[in-house]
């Protein structure tokens, strides 16, 4: 069999004491004085802690019309009028001490473009800001307590190793550095940008320093643009054919689940002066562009960061003791923000945007974060803070995790044009307030005598004396040597003496070797209680969240109860409606069979009393057709007749030359036949003759006659002629306006009697009148003549004139 090699497993991370206590993230407001173009301003100052927003001169706030006045509070407000030195002691001064004393700390600013950002950061020469300011306090504090350069050295993980004095001095030598002293013309070789940041009255100095601890600090510079990580300090190859753009970072956890950016470069200082140069070399390569709003407006968010490293120094307060487990590491970020902007204001374009974009929506995440913060601690809500959505919030998610405090500086513009950007920083800010954070906790004491450092350079100066001065100005001097000389044998006979105290301080040493044991059994014992207390409280906290649970549990299940109940209270009810509603039913069904019943015998009523009047009916139209078939039988026998007496009067009058026809109207009493249509019919070229007028002739046509004719009283044929225009309507038709009326009438001298006699056998009259049918000249004088084929009798004819052709 072979064993199978199993993985390593991943160091957990150190057990951290449970601290409950928490802290609200210090929001502070700092308000920029006025342009001198900007005539209206929107921010007013109410105290020291609260500021009132004014909607400006043409801004509606609601639907009202109305302004409204909104007042914020902070934990402090800094007016127009407030100095940077003012500002630091408020805000930056308790971080620096929390770095010394091992702590982390986050402090960032947060703003509109514009609004004084990167001057509360930086400053000017004379008025320096946060950043100067926190780096003089700090070596003002821990100047005399410094490490020599390469004691402490980072490695690629987020850690700090501890080398000795012969490591550090032989790789001082290899990277050929020299400590050179410094002096006060060290000052004049600053960039003049930055010179003289902050003057000497205005500098500040930590208390309570452990002077029994061996300090370095080690600085970074990062920028994140377009949410890339790009290291400020790297150091490039200057190529003016092809330059190398810089790289970016990427960000990694380490051992103890803390995030940092990797191959970031970290400068180890021994000075103010030196870490300002540092810094002012990395903001130099910082990403800025004029836009419309300002003149140098940053593109990136840049990251400060000043790591200390700490050790304690061993039992003879001599050197610093060789443990990595000893070695304390504290950080204090500085982050200026880059300033939400819009795009219309700025005027910005092409990459302009790009940058613009990225920022707000980097800040826009920023306050996600915070507001699912707040939200999961004032709700007891779990849901998961979205830190890996941007860099800046990935980098920075353990301090709101209990790292260290937060802190936010929130500049404001009070001009009217950045009034509703400045509403939205405001939500912001107050939302920040409420989100807290965990304090965090001292680091464990070494165990060690404390004064150890003082001591040993007492000893020193009180056992071994310093030396005389040696500087020789003359060949001739007899005094110096001579004196040097009996200064060393002092010297060495000292040292003889202490030599033989210590060998009969044997048992002392022995003493002091068995406490030292003692103490880090001590120390030992602690750190196993205080890993103990730690899984106590883990425990304990277990314990509650179980107590909580089956609180939560009981009281889902008595509300499940109760729910029961009402459901089987609400079952019940229901199902004596449903017995109610099922003899309701049956009682509706057997009324429905006995209404269809009563329709059956309904409908078989009906159909026989249809049946009968149907048959009754068929006999009356039987009857009706008959006696219609009879009564038309004798009409058509009465036209036949009148027919063949037609013909024959036809056959008889035979006159060559005249062509007489009749309409079909005649009077059968007394067989007088008139015909109409014949006689002054008038004569219209290029005439449409219709029935009825109708919409499509009448569009061709601009004049229009109605004929008219009808049997005078005398008895002759009379004819009218009723003339008028045809105009176009507004609504595209067409009408006729008639203008006259035109009356045509035929008159006889002599009119004989066109009747036929009662009899055709009775003699002629005296007045030359036969019995029979008078001759044909005689009947045919007295007809209408009208066209051939014509059927049109006693009535109206219609004529419609066309439309004049132009030639």
């Amino acid at each position: 069999f072979f064993s199978r090699k199993g993985k390593t497993p991943r160091r957990p991370p150190p057990k951290k004491p449970p601290n409950s206590q928490k802290d609200p993230v210090g929001v502070y407001c700092r308000v920029r004085p006025l342009g001198a173009e900007d005539e209206e301003c929107c921010i007013e100052v109410i105290s020291s802690t609260t500021i009132q927003l004014h909607a400006p001169e043409g801004f509606k706030t609601n639907r009202n019309g109305e302004y409204k006045e909104t007042q914020y509070s902070f934990k402090k407000v800094f007016g127009v009028s407030v100095a940077q030195m003012e500002l630091f002691e408020y805000v930056a001064k308790p971080l620096v001490d929390d770095l010394i004393r091992g702590k982390n700390g986050l402090l960032f600013t947060y703003g509109v473009t514009g609004s004084g950002k990167t001057f509360t950061m930086t400053g000017s020469p004379g008025q320096g800001g946060l950043l100067p300011r926190s780096l003089n306090m700090i070596f003002n504090s821990i100047g005399p307590y410094q490490a020599e350069r390469y004691v402490f050295k980072t490695d690629d993980k987020n850690g700090m190793e501890v080398q000795s004095e012969v490591d550090a001095l032989l790789e001082r030598q290899r990277r050929g550095n020299v400590t050179v002293p410094k002096t006060p013309s060290s000052r004049q070789k600053l960039d003049p940008e930055i010179a003289d940041m902050i003057k000497p009255d205005e500098a500040y100095k930590a208390d309570g320093v452990d002077e029994d601890n061996s300090y370095s600090i080690f600085v970074s510079y990062i920028e994140i643009y377009n949410n890339y990580i790009y290291d400020l300090l790297e150091e490039t190859q200057e190529d003016a054919i092809k330059p190398k753009p810089p790289q970016s970072k990427i960000l990694r956890e380490d051992q103890n689940h803390n995030m940092y950016v990797a191959g970031c470069m970290e400068v180890e200082v021994k000075s103010a002066e030196e870490a300002f140069q540092v810094f002012w070399r990395g903001q130099k390569k910082r990403k800025v562009a004029n836009t419309r709003l300002n003149r140098e407006s940053s593109r990136s968010h840049s990251v400060f960061i000043i790591k200390m490293a700490q050790a304690p120094l061993d039992a003879d307060g001599n050197n610093i003791l060789q443990d990595k487990n000893q070695v304390s590491v504290s950080q204090l970020c500085l982050v200026d923000l880059a300033g939400s902007e819009r795009t219309g204001r700025t005027g910005a374009e092409g990459t302009r945007i790009r940058e613009a974009g990225n920022i707000n929506q980097s800040l826009l995440n920023l306050r996600t974060c915070i507001e699912i913060l707040r939200e999961n601690q004032m709700c007891g809500t779990n849901r998961m803070v979205p830190y890996r959505d941007s860099k800046v919030t990935h980098l920075f998610k353990n301090y709101f995790d209990g790292e260290g405090k937060v802190r936010m500086v929130v500049c404001v513009n009070p001009k009217a044009d950045d009034y509703e950007e400045t509403l939205l920083v405001m939500r912001f800010a107050e939302m920040t307030q409420e989100v807290e954070v965990a304090r965090p906790v001292d680091r464990p004491i070494c165990g060690f005598t404390p004064g150890r450092r003082h001591r040993n350079q007492a000893f020193k100066e009180e056992l071994l004396p310093p030396l005389p001065s040696s500087e020789l100005t003359d060949p001739h001097d007899d005094i110096t040597l001579p004196r040097l000389i009996e200064a060393l044998e002092n010297r060495h006979r000292i040292r003889q003496k202490m030599i033989e105290d210590y060998n009969k301080a044997g048992v002392s040493n022995m003493m002091k070797s068995m406490l030292q044991e003692l103490d880090a059994n001590l120390i030992s014992k602690d750190n196993f209680i205080h890993e103990q207390n730690g899984k106590l409280a883990e425990r304990d906290k277990i314990i509650q969240n179980n107590k909580a649970e089956m609180e939560r549990l009981e009281k889902k299940n008595k509300m499940q109860e109760h729910k029961i109940d009402i459901l089987q209270k609400t079952t019940k009810i229901y199902e004596d409606d449903k017995r109610s509603m099922q003899q309701e039913l049956e009682t509706r069904e057997q009324r429905l069979h006995r209404e269809l019943s009563e329709k059956r015998r309904m409908e078989q009523r009906l159909h026989g009393v249809v049946s009968d009047t149907q048959h009754k009916w068929e006999k009356e139209c039987e009857r009706r057709v008959n006696a219609m078939q009879l009564e038309m039988q004798n009409k058509l026998w009465v036209k036949d007749e009148k027919l063949k007496q037609l013909k024959a009067i036809v056959t008889e009058s035979k006159t060559p030359g005249l062509v007489c026809l009749f309409l079909p109207l005649w009077d059968i009493s007394s067989f007088n036949f008139l015909d109409l249509g014949t006689v002054l019919q008038p004569v219209i070229p290029n005439a449409i003759q219709v029935s009825a007028p109708s919409e499509k002739a009448l569009s061709k046509c601009d004049k229009y006659v109605l004929t008219h004719q009808e049997v005078a009283s005398d008895g002759e044929i009379k004819t009218k002629l009723i003339k008028g225009d045809v105009i176009k309507t507004r609504g595209g038709g067409q009408a006729v306006q008639f203008t006259d009326i035109e009356t045509l009438k035929q008159e006889l001298t002599t009119v004989p009697s066109r009747k036929r006699k009662s009899s055709e056998g009775t003699p002629a009259s005296g007045d030359g009148t036969d019995g029979a049918w008078t001759d044909v000249e005689t009947r045919c004088s007295m007809a209408m003549e009208m066209r051939a084929g014509s059927n049109m009798g006693p009535g109206y004819e219609h004529h419609g004139i066309t439309k004049r052709r132009k030639p």
